[in-house]
């Protein structure tokens, strides 16, 4: 998952393309949070970097979803004329990732933050999903799940093609390239293995 628009990172001939699309989650609709504490799931780089106080974290798998290097990064890790690539939640599958559970007293504020920070485009709709932890549990959670009918979803492409996209692209957080090379190192790091982008970046 991508990064705090408000990042001190910010590249500043990267702003006047993207600075319209940075409000757009204004324009999203969200979900009803549940009742009580509030669990979030991250399957990028929201599983090492949440950036929000949380009071446990947890492993647990999304059944009916999958992580996928699907998401045209038009801010971020690209721009609009050359976009790079980002992690997207689609369908099919299933995905481990981590995930936290919030306050009750700060879940509002931490939704917000997720919003502004998951979506500068609305190429993710804000959902809430069923999650199994590794101890059993089955609980609901906020995650951000790719839209298909967004202009920014990409499918059908070669290890090659993708490779070829993430290795031009840059944007106000930093090349496509780190932000894939980051995310396997992370992953490897929690255990996880994927196949799929372990051949993309081999290609790079």
């Amino acid at each position: 998952m991508s990064s705090n628009p408000d990042d001190a990172s910010v590249h500043l001939d990267t702003l006047p393309e993207s600075e319209h699309l940075l409000k757009a989650h204004q324009h999203a609709v969200f979900p009803a949070l549940p009742r009580g504490d509030l669990w979030v799931f991250g399957y990028g780089s929201l599983m090492w970097r949440p950036d929000f106080d949380y009071i446990e974290k947890t492993s647990a798998r999304v059944y009916g979803y999958h992580r996928s290097l699907c998401v045209l990064s038009w801010v971020h890790r690209g721009t609009q004329s050359v976009p790079g690539l980002v992690l997207g939640l689609d369908k099919g599958g299933s995905c481990t990732g981590k995930l936290f559970r919030v306050s009750e007293l700060n879940k509002e504020s931490v939704a917000e933050y997720l919003y502004a920070r998951e979506l500068p485009t609305l190429v993710y709709s804000a959902r809430i999903v069923k999650l199994h932890t590794l101890d059993g549990r089955c609980v609901n959670a906020l995650t951000f799940v790719v839209d298909r009918d967004n202009p920014q979803y990409t499918k059908g492409k070669s290890d090659q093609q993708l490779a070829e996209i993430v290795s031009s692209a840059q944007g106000m957080n930093g090349s496509s390239s780190q932000y894939l090379l980051s995310t396997l190192e992370h992953l490897r790091a929690d255990g996880i293995y994927d196949s799929k982008l372990e051949a993309i970046a081999k290609k790079l």
